[in-house]
């Protein structure tokens, strides 16, 4: 008499998606959050030995990004085929989704909150060490109707452009969607190479006092999220190119919008208080 072997028995309570009675998507086990944790510590302890000048800093900050950034990669293609492909990211995990990624705007706000914190601290009362004016004696600030104003248009222009792809994309009119995207990847591009040629032909550096690094430490942070969202973006472009996003299905288009409109803002304060009242203070 035949007799069936159950190789899974339900005692051992295995759970399959057949079986699942929650919309939530359980995580497979994966490496990628302990390799990104080892890489970024790498990274930090490398960038830190370099700048105190210990042997092979360097090389252990750059494989640190190298690792960084190739897990970053790997950990994404993940998400995105469980996204995409297999389904998981339902109304339940998307909203979740959203949940996380709005605190991390707020924890982002956070962080220049105490970058413009250090700014005012030095400003609104400057020491005798800074002549008690600001800015300090010997610096002269930056002009802000020239380059600034400029890559203020620049940004606040690209952040037009994504949002016409967004609704371009709600609409359906996929060409008007990629051709968008395109746009502010390029005004995204042209603001960080103005950026880069104001750093370069400027008359102080980090090092001269409070005024120089607090504005190299908060116009640099600002880009390095510039940077950031481009490639959030470029992805995004890909994506759109690949058909991985639908009308009423583009969380991750979504949190790329929603992180530049997040760099807009920041930006506009930035003008406003490093920029052009630096300026006029002088």
């Amino acid at each position: 008499m035949n007799q069936t072997i159950d190789l899974f028995p339900r005692s051992l309570n295995l759970i399959t998606d057949r079986d699942q009675k929650h919309p939530f998507h359980l995580v497979d086990p994966s490496p990628w959050p302990f390799v990104t944790s080892f890489s970024v510590f790498l990274m930090l302890t490398g960038n830190a030995m370099y700048m105190h000048f210990y042997s092979k800093g360097g090389f252990y900050a750059t494989l640190g990004l190298f690792l960084v950034v190739t897990t970053a990669i790997i950990w994404w293609r993940d998400v995105i085929r469980e996204a995409t492909f297999e389904g998981h990211h339902t109304e339940a995990v998307q909203d979740g989704l959203k949940l996380g990624f709005t605190l991390f705007i707020v924890s982002e706000i956070m962080l220049f909150f105490a970058f413009f914190w250090g700014y005012f601290h030095s400003s609104l009362s400057p020491t005798l060490e800074l002549g008690g004016v600001w800015p300090p004696k010997g610096i002269i600030a930056m002009n802000p109707w020239g380059i600034p104003l400029l890559n203020t248009f620049i940004l606040l222009t690209s952040g037009a452009t994504i949002t016409w792809a967004h609704y371009a994309l709600i609409a359906g009119y996929r060409k008007q969607v990629i051709e968008g995207t395109i746009y502010t990847i390029i005004l995204a591009i042209i603001f960080t190479a103005f950026q880069g040629y104001e750093y370069v032909n400027a008359s102080f550096c980090i090092s001269d006092g409070a005024y120089g690094t607090t504005f190299y430490s908060c116009t640099g942070l600002h880009g390095l999220h510039v940077l950031v969202g481009t490639i959030f973006i470029t992805v995004c472009f890909f994506r759109n190119l690949n058909y991985h996003f639908t009308r009423t299905h583009h969380l991750g288009f979504e949190a790329a919008i929603w992180y530049w409109h997040f760099v807009d803002v920041v930006w506009i304060f930035l003008f406003l208080v490093i920029y052009w009242w630096g300026y006029s203070a002088s």
